[in-house]
């Protein structure tokens, strides 16, 4: 079996019989002697037992690998209030609808506002990363409150860039087709963004984390009378 052998002086690597281990000899290019060393003074280098690198613990489990947490993303509690919310704000809009056939403006941002940061909570609850440390106690109702109130924000963005896109008309005789789309695509970039900046969310779980919160808005604007959304048609 050869040896392989790297000469120290000019760093040449080449091969010997194993007939000369033990014994000194010069290197073919640069002269300078090299020891040959025997077989038993060569270093073997053992495939590790465990095929991924890191730190293994006494369970057999890397110690310095990232993990898929144990506990569920999907919380009943958390699911629970935030559909008698939702269902106690769509009786109301009902009542209201009744009662004056549609809401005034001030009641439709207070539902706004009212409505984002428990929306923000029970979407993140089931959207975020699991390979993460989710957020808890007053961090995350911190960050519920305020991506829920950017959400809130994001109807007046609508109002205020629709009525530049669509003209002084665009929420009483309604705007085109492709105007919706692009305050569509321009309000759910925002909001994706914000469940990103508040959540750490992928931009395909922001996403739905900021639909979430606009198709309850349409729902209950529905159930209040009022179209499901500004610009689709006759009234704001």
């Amino acid at each position: 079996m050869a040896i392989r052998i790297t000469c120290p002086g000019c760093h040449t690597r080449f091969s010997v019989a194993d007939k000369f281990a033990g014994q000194t000899g010069p290197c073919p290019k640069c002269k300078t002697k090299i020891s040959i060393p025997k077989p038993e003074d060569e270093v073997v280098i053992h495939t590790p037992e465990h095929s991924e690198a890191g730190a293994v613990g006494t369970g057999g489990r890397h110690a310095l690998k990232t993990y898929r947490r144990q506990d569920t993303r999907f919380l009943p509690l958390v699911f629970t209030s935030v559909v008698g919310f939702v269902l106690v704000a769509l009786l109301i809009a009902l009542v209201l609808r009744s009662v004056e056939g549609q809401p005034n403006k001030i009641v439709t941002v207070l539902a706004a506002i009212v409505l984002g940061p428990p929306l923000a909570w029970a979407g993140y609850t089931f959207l975020r990363d699991p390979e993460l440390e989710g957020y808890r106690g007053t961090n995350l109702i911190l960050r519920s409150l305020a991506c829920g109130l950017a959400y809130a924000l994001l109807w007046g963005v609508w109002m205020f860039v629709g009525g530049y896109v669509g003209g002084p008309d665009a929420f009483t005789k309604g705007m085109e087709i492709y105007q919706l789309v692009i305050l569509g695509v321009l309000v759910l970039g925002i909001g994706t963004f914000a469940a990103y900046v508040s959540f750490d969310l992928d931009p395909g779980s922001g996403f739905f984390h900021a639909a979430l919160y606009f198709g309850v808005s349409i729902l209950l604007r529905l159930a209040a009378g009022l179209i499901a959304l500004p610009g689709l048609g006759l009234g704001a």
